[in-house]
Order: structure tokens, then C-alpha cells, then sequence
């Protein structure tokens, strides 16, 4: 029996991966580093601080980090105002809690940003918690946000479910003992996410939602 679902938000329930591989790559341009757009985008899911590590040399001058964060910061946040959900993802939370589960959003998104995904999901009405960036000590793929995300549901994992959209989010779920089920939304495989331990992988929230009560969610 499933009492909590975990929501991954970037990617999973709100169109940004894209956007955020270009603003890094912008933010990367800026600050001297030249960082293949394909190479930021299988980076997208890990927080800033990962990130940063995955795709920049480990000698750079680390004090610009902060910089390098502000201006991706920056970048993306032009787009805040316009971010749509994926088809089916706001009924997906909906479907969700009326089926008694706790939805909680699993972000690593810091509280201004993570306040305009909500507004494009438009589904507080369904979510009954969050997490934020400044709420944990390690990002993704550590589990420290699952972990926080499941202590926020109130279950124990065995009765929780992550739901995600890259290796990432399946690995930080394996971490903190939960099943991940994924959805393509974000830009990773099937093949690929089944490899990294999905217990399911949907084309999106909507099919998701139109499997939900047989899936690992039900």
C-alpha cells in the first residue's frame, strides 16, 4: 500500500531541462568555460554543487562558482514567467491525493524559483508539502533530499513512491530506500533509466496518470 508520492519537479512535472542546459551553458560561456550543451544536459538534475563538479575541470579557479551559480540563476529566471507544466501533470498530483496519498515535491530548487514552478503547476490545491535547495546539505544524487521530501509525507519508504525523470533521481531514490518510477519527459531513455533501476518508465505524466492504479504508485 502507497501512502506518499514524491514528486521530482524539473523535468518531471514542468518543461525546464532544456531550458536550464542552455542557461548553464550561457552561465558557463561567461566565465570562460566551454561545456557541450549535451554534456550540461545529462548533468540537469544534479543540484548547482554537483553539477559544477560533473562538468568543470577540478583545477578552475573555485571562487567563481558563486558567480557562475548567480548567472545561471539569472538567466533562467527569465524564463519564470512562462514555464508550462507537461500534459497531465497537475491531474496526475490531483488523481494522486484523492487517492489518499500525501504529495510532497521533491525540489532542489531554491524558494523563488521552486515558488514559480508551483505557479505553473497551478496544483497547491493537491501538494501537501515541499522541499527547497537550502534545506539540505547535498544535492542530488545524494538522497538528502528524498530523505527530507519522505520525513515531510510522514511514511516510511517502504510505503512511499519517487517519481523522476533522469539517473539521477533514480539513484538519490535508491539511496534513501524508495522505488523510483520514471517518466521521458526529461530527456533520458527508457533503456536508460530502466539500466539505472526504474521500477517503471511512462512517456509522461499523462501516462502515468492513465496507468495509475496499476502502476508502482497504485
Amino acid at each position: 500500500m502507497i501512502d506518499a508520492v514524491l514528486f521530482d519537479v524539473d523535468g518531471t512535472l514542468v518543461d525546464t531541462n532544456y531550458l536550464h542546459a542552455t542557461t548553464w551553458w550561457q552561465a558557463f560561456r561567461q566565465h570562460g568555460h566551454t561545456v557541450p550543451t549535451a554534456n550540461v544536459h545529462r548533468a540537469i538534475g544534479m543540484g548547482s554543487d554537483k553539477l559544477l563538479d560533473h562538468l568543470l575541470p577540478a583545477d578552475r579557479d573555485r571562487d567563481a562558482d558563486d558567480a557562475i551559480r548567480s548567472a545561471h540563476t539569472a538567466l533562467y529566471a527569465q524564463y519564470w514567467s512562462r514555464l508550462a507544466p507537461f500534459d497531465g501533470a497537475a491531474d496526475l498530483l490531483r488523481a494522486c491525493s484523492r487517492r489518499g496519498r500525501r504529495v510532497v515535491l521533491a525540489s532542489s530548487a531554491a524558494v523563488p524559483e521552486l515558488e514559480a514552478l508551483r505557479a505553473a503547476l497551478d496544483a497547491d490545491d493537491a501538494i501537501a508539502d515541499a522541499t527547497s535547495a537550502s534545506e539540505v546539505e547535498e544535492s542530488k544524487p545524494s538522497p538528502d533530499l528524498v530523505r527530507l521530501a519522505l520525513e515531510r509525507a510522514g511514511v516510511p519508504a517502504e510505503r512511499a513512491v519517487f517519481v523522476g525523470d533522469t539517473r539521477w533521481d533514480v539513484e538519490a531514490a535508491e539511496r534513501a530506500g524508495l522505488r523510483c518510477v520514471c517518466v521521458l519527459t526529461g530527456g533520458w531513455s527508457w533503456d536508460e533509466l530502466t539500466r539505472a533501476g526504474a521500477a517503471a518508465v511512462y512517456a509522461g505524466p499523462r501516462a502515468l496518470l492513465d496507468d495509475l492504479d496499476a502502476s508502482p504508485l497504485g
